[in-house]
């Protein structure tokens, strides 16, 4: 009973005092255009996306943009064409122009995707460029996208503005872990506390990054976070610790056409990462996986537990606790048009989450590390293994 009622006590804490992070209302706020459109590059790095590109590059060429703009889309080393076919796309498309080109292979020290980045912001410094658009090859903007996105840099006077864009959600397994990786990654990270100047909350979306070329600069960016898996956290972390300005959100017309069918392909994009989230630090792992069975997993087996053995204070507090649990969901499979009978199985798919998270760490300690399109990272710095 006592650790459903500190179960029940976390929930009441995350209702009120960790940030809203439950609500899903931190959009892009109304357009304001400026006088005088800045320029801006976009980056693609792209390494083995052709299954992806031809819905999602035609969108970025065709972007509606009054300002200067360009797309760079860097060629990572792939292997099924998917340099030959940006280049088709854009004759077939036009709009935007579109330079292709590959950075070879990453030195030691370099994740794969960073080493892209650096690449494609050479080959962007070159037309001088006011803003960086970093955006991952499997996400669709809508034709006002990157114009939405320079609009509230320039109203905001931020130095990042990132999105989060919307994960498909058409699978059994999709609708079941998806809106859930958006509402931990909330959770973890507010979003009003992002944009909050003074507050030391960071965090960015690695599918749309609109950053300011001269904090890149400052920050050392990508060459400061190049050892960087979650690459998007650690952006936001060097441009706020160097003094800029971050903004994150959810997007309303900025979407990733990448599919994740099956529960396999899912525990493999949260698995991959999750131990590097804590830092490779078995401390917190166990703290991470404690916490997760406390807040998450206590009030159903209270709940269970208490009415079978006859005890209504500990099925109540338990229920109660659920019902906490369930209501801070719905927002999140409203912005995801899910149906809300999903909301009580919260706890089942935080077990998911929480397997995916001691699946992490003993890839890690096997020596298998975080992998990123055949590339796997053992250690911090490890210089990359092809597979």
């Amino acid at each position: 009973m006592w650790i459903t009622v500190v179960s029940l006590a976390a929930w009441c804490w995350l209702l009120l005092c960790q940030g809203f992070f439950w609500r899903t209302d931190v959009r892009l706020p109304p357009r304001r255009e400026p006088d005088a459109w800045p320029s801006v590059c976009v980056v693609v790095p792209a390494r083995d996306e052709a299954a992806v590109l031809p819905a999602s590059l035609p969108s970025l060429l065709a972007q509606d943009y009054p300002g200067r703009a360009e797309v760079f889309l860097v060629d990572d080393g792939s292997t099924d064409g998917t340099g030959e076919l940006a280049r088709e796309l854009a004759r077939r498309h036009g709009g935007l122009p579109l330079t292709v080109d590959s950075p070879g292979e990453p030195p030691a020290g370099w994740t794969g995707k960073l080493w892209a980045v650096r690449h494609g912001i050479g080959l962007a410094r070159a037309r001088d460029p006011e803003y960086l658009l970093l955006t991952d090859a499997d996400i669709a903007h809508a034709p006002d996208s990157l114009r939405a996105l320079v609009a509230a840099a320039r109203a905001g006077g931020f130095d990042v503005v990132s999105q989060m864009a919307r994960l498909r959600v058409e699978s059994v397994w999709e609708r079941l872990v998806v809106p859930a990786f958006v509402y931990f990654f909330a959770q973890l990270y507010p979003f009003r506390r992002i944009g909050r100047r003074g507050s030391r909350t960071a965090a960015a979306a690695g599918g749309c990054v609109l950053l300011r070329a001269t904090a890149a600069e400052k920050a050392r960016i990508p060459d400061s976070i190049r050892h960087a898996v979650i690459d998007d956290v650690a952006l936001a972390r060097a441009v706020k610790g160097a003094g800029g300005h971050v903004w994150l959100g959810l997007a309303d017309r900025v979407d990733s056409v990448r599919p994740y069918p099956r529960l396999h392909d899912l525990w493999r994009m949260v698995s991959r990462s999750a131990y590097a989230q804590l830092r490779h630090n078995p401390v917190l792992l166990l703290g991470t996986v404690a916490g997760l069975a406390l807040v998450y997993l206590a009030p159903p087996a209270a709940l269970v537990v208490g009415a079978a053995g006859g005890s209504a204070v500990t099925a109540a507090v338990g229920g109660a606790a659920w019902a906490v649990m369930t209501g801070t969901y719905v927002p999140m499979l409203r912005y995801y048009r899910q149906p809300l009978w999903l909301a009580p199985l919260l706890p089942f798919t935080a077990l998911l989450y929480l397997l995916m998270t001691v699946d992490s760490a003993v890839q890690h300690y096997r020596g298998r590390g975080a992998a990123w399109k055949g590339r796997t990272y053992t250690r911090p710095g490890a210089v990359p293994d092809e597979g």
